[in-house]
C-alpha cells in the first residue's frame, strides 16, 4: 500500500487509492471475488497489495471492473472485454492528445 499522508482526507478524493478490499469491492460491482482475480489474471487491473498481502482495489480499478462486468454480462468473453477496455482507454489517450496537438497548433 501506498505511504499514509500526512493528511488521512486527502486519500478520500484520491481516485487511486486502494480503498476497498476484494469483498467489499466484490459486493459493490454484484459479482464475487474471482471474477475480480480474473481481471488482474487479463492484466486490465492489477491491485495493490496490504501490508499483509491482502488485495486492495481503488475507485478507478472499480469502474474498470463494472465495465468488464456491463460486456461479461452481455456476452462478450471476459479475455475480450479487458482487450476491449484497454483499447477504449488507448483510444481515449489518443484522442485526448490529439486534441492537445490541435490546440497547439491553433495557438501557434
Amino acid at each position: 500500500m501506498p505511504p499514509r499522508s500526512t493528511h488521512p482526507v486527502d486519500t478520500l478524493d484520491d481516485d487511486n487509492y486502494p480503498a476497498y478490499t476484494t469483498g467489499r469491492a466484490a459486493e459493490m460491482l454484484g459479482t464475487t471475488p474471482a471474477f475480480l482475480r480474473a481481471l488482474g489474471e487479463h492484466r486490465l487491473i492489477t491491485p495493490l497489495r496490504s501490508e499483509g498481502g491482502h488485495r486492495r482495489y481503488s475507485r478507478h480499478q472499480l469502474r474498470l471492473a463494472a465495465r468488464a462486468r456491463q460486456l461479461v454480462d452481455t456476452g462478450t468473453p471476459i479475455e475480450a472485454a479487458c482487450r476491449i477496455i484497454n483499447l477504449e482507454g488507448q483510444l481515449e489517450q489518443a484522442q485526448r492528445l490529439n486534441e492537445e496537438l490541435h490546440t497547439r497548433e491553433a495557438t501557434s
